[in-house]
């Protein structure tokens, strides 16, 4: 059960080990100098120069203390940003790369139906997204405690399990892009550019006449700093996240269903 699965998890640790390491050093930076920066940095007058859709899309108006800028360089910015287009584009490769490299076709020569090489090669995604949660969350959680700051264990916690429903969202996104077009460049280049761009047009119009338009975002349905700084769980927003990546991967089965390979 779940070979391609397995054997595609197998291939992307290598990826997943540097990203988690790359994520750990990024974090290690900011918990060394982020004490000092809140203790000596004139925080509310640089916040307050920014635009207000700019504070809107990093959470910058919980900049003055240690965990709202926690929030906001790591988790904001790391997560919902570099994370999101990242797992957006690395769907985008995970059907139309193996139909392109030819493995889809030996694949769909045995008794393994489209539905699940599609399904398989999306789980696949996960094995990265929990090996970066995981490193993550514990360079965090011993890393706010070695510089003598606090972060509640338990939002931590809930930061990273919230932030998996939004990374699945948006792999699913990347899916059923790389299942509806024939190569795997276009595919990973809509799909990144797709979250990139919703990620921006939610922030432009959030709180605004136009905020309507911010609802097809994934970002807006997870907030790390709601979740760090005021300890709010949307838990319904996670909840649609995974209905909206359940919606996407059956639109990705039907999509390569009727495809040639």
């Amino acid at each position: 059960m779940l070979e391609v699965a397995r054997y595609q998890a197998e291939r992307r640790t290598l990826g997943a080990v540097a990203l988690a390491g790359g994520l750990a050093a990024f974090a290690a930076l900011f918990l060394a100098v982020g004490p000092s920066i809140v203790a000596e940095a004139d925080i509310a007058s640089l916040v307050d120069s920014y635009p207000p859709a700019l504070q809107r899309a990093f959470g910058l108006e919980a900049f003055g203390s240690f965990v709202g800028l926690l929030a906001t360089e790591l988790y904001q910015f790391g997560w919902v940003l570099l994370l999101g287009v990242y797992f957006a584009y690395l769907g985008g490769g995970a059907v139309a790369g193996e139909v392109e490299s030819g493995r889809a076709e030996m694949l769909l020569s045995t008794p393994i139906s489209r539905a699940r090489f599609v399904a398989e090669n999306y789980l696949a995604l996960a094995w990265p997204m929990v090996v970066v949660s995981v490193v993550g969350g514990g360079v965090v959680g011993v890393g706010a405690a070695v510089v003598g700051e606090s972060v509640p264990l338990a939002d931590l916690l809930a930061v990273h399990a919230l932030g998996l429903a939004y990374l699945l969202a948006v792999a699913a996104l990347g899916v059923c892009c790389s299942a509806l077009v024939d190569h795997a460049a276009v595919a990973q280049r809509a799909a990144a550019a797709a979250v990139f761009g919703l990620f921006v047009l939610d922030s432009v119009v959030g709180g605004t006449d136009y905020d309507a338009l911010g609802v097809l975002a994934p970002s807006r349905y997870y907030d790390p700093t709601a979740v760090l700084v005021r300890g709010e769980y949307d838990l319904l927003g996670a909840a649609g996240l995974l209905a909206a990546a359940a919606v996407l991967l059956v639109a990705a089965v039907v999509a390569f269903r009727r495809r040639d390979v």
